[in-house]
């Protein structure tokens, strides 16, 4: 879902910092995987006719620049973008930033040049600037531990007085004295973050950056939300049909067709905002005031959402199949779980055969058409919860659905086109899937039941 890079002169630390940032995501974040690579592919062709051109400098800077983009769009789009597509960050110790200052700026070959280069190529979505002094980083160089391996002598780079420009490019291209060209100035850039001091005191700023980064929850640049969405969900759904488990009183594999059984979807989503409402008032006040006090709420949309495609799961299973669009923090999952458990009707907890396994939970059948419903309506989940709160205490859910299309701008009825495109996935919840809507007036009478 995001590209993450490690940028900075050779030697500022970028090796180090990428497995911290590696060891931190897996920890702390909902991302399907976390993938790691690096540029130049020192394991692909071209990749490696990139770090020759390096390694003897003479190809010169169009032709090395030529090299490194080639690498870049492949890379890119047979390797990166497809991860990005299922949901996966790829952490990436270099970039194209490094292109732009070590050819653009250092090379003077231009920034636009160097750009229109690899405009075709991912554009990070966060880029983490390490910065050191030149001194620093030659003795770290000259140490060995930066070597490329497929090296026998210093690349033209190394030195101190190209390290010293470099080093000057990085800060005029990244610290902003420079614009940024098209279309790599749509992601953020942090830095620059000094590796003078410890590791410790590195994973500490590393650490800060990535949650400042995730806790904003930025649109990804290279892939869109409903592109991830649609490719989890499909796949979640596709990986539990006909799946046998030895759970306990497994219930069967889910229906992904006639799941709303013939009622309304307003009336589900009306009796279930009512029984959640009432479960809420008479809940525990202490774990009440942990929980979203109702049903429209995106961590309940979440969590019942993802249950319903799943068989059973422990909470680290759910964490994982919730993904990093509908991601909930771990202590939120938990206390939801606990909250839903202690509603008889909703789902039920049960240990293997084994009983050594973490508890897991199963969405009971009642709210298996809320829980479709949640998928599939989450780009609107925002102004139905809006309109529950302000339509007083006898809303007219039959209506809801057409009152916020009426009122809505642009930006709502491209809410409800992205609802519309899940149908493909998620189904109608009719036993045909041909009769599902494809436009608004069909998705009004849908909803509406009609």
């Amino acid at each position: 879902m995001y590209l993450i890079t490690l940028e900075g002169g050779d030697g500022s630390g970028k090796g180090t910092a990428t497995k911290m940032v590696e060891e931190i995501l897996r920890k702390e974040a909902s991302f399907t995987s976390v993938d790691v690579t690096a540029e130049p592919r020192r394991n692909h062709p071209l990749g490696r006719l990139a770090v020759e051109s390096v390694r003897t400098g003479e190809a010169g800077p169009l032709q090395e620049a030529g090299f490194f983009a080639a690498d870049r769009l492949d890379h890119s789009h047979m390797w990166i973008r497809p991860r990005l597509a299922m949901g996966s960050v790829v952490i990436s110790e270099r970039n194209v930033h490094s292109s732009l200052v070590y050819q653009g700026i250092v090379g003077d070959l231009g920034l636009e040049q160097v750009a229109r280069l690899n405009s075709g190529a991912m554009i990070p979505d966060l880029t983490i600037w390490l910065d050191c002094d030149p001194e620093v980083a030659l003795k770290r160089i000259n140490q060995g531990t930066l070597r490329m391996e497929t090296m026998d002598k210093t690349e033209y780079f190394e030195t101190d007085v190209f390290q010293n420009r470099i080093r000057t490019g990085f800060h005029r291209l990244l610290g902003g004295e420079i614009a940024m060209p098209d279309p790599f100035n749509q992601g953020t850039v942090v830095g620059p973050i000094m590796n003078h001091g410890t590791e410790g005191e590195l994973k500490t700023s590393i650490r800060n950056v990535l949650r400042q980064f995730l806790s904003t929850r930025p649109s990804p640049v290279n892939v869109s939300m409903q592109e991830v969405e649609l490719n989890l969900i499909g796949r979640a759904m596709n990986a539990n049909d006909g799946q046998q488990t030895l759970d306990v009183g497994a219930s069967p594999k889910r229906d992904h067709e006639d799941w709303l059984q013939g009622e309304a979807p307003w009336r589900i989503l009306s009796n279930a905002s009512k029984i959640y409402s009432e479960a809420w008032s008479s809940t525990d006040s202490k774990l009440a005031s942990t929980v979203p006090k109702g049903a429209m709420s995106e961590s309940v949309f979440s969590i019942v959402g993802t249950l319903s495609m799943v068989s059973s799961v422990d909470v680290r299973k759910l964490r994982s199949t919730l993904g990093p669009v509908r991601t909930v923090s771990h202590r939120h999952t938990q206390r939801m779980i606990q909250f839903l458990d202690g509603q008889q009707g909703w789902i039920r907890r049960h240990r293997t055969i084994m009983g050594r396994e973490a508890p897991r939970s199963e969405l009971r059948a009642d709210w298996q058409a809320f829980g479709r419903l949640a998928l599939l309506l989450a780009p609107l989940r925002p102004k139905l919860q809006e309109w529950y709160r302000r339509s007083g205490s006898a809303p007219r859910w039959k209506d809801s659905l057409s009152q916020i299309l009426k009122e809505g701008g642009e930006s709502v009825i491209s809410d409800a086109k992205l609802c519309i495109e899940r149908f493909n996935v998620i189904g109608s919840g009719l036993s045909n899937r041909s009769n599902s809507p494809t436009n608004l007036d069909e998705f009004r009478r849908w909803f509406r039941g009609d």
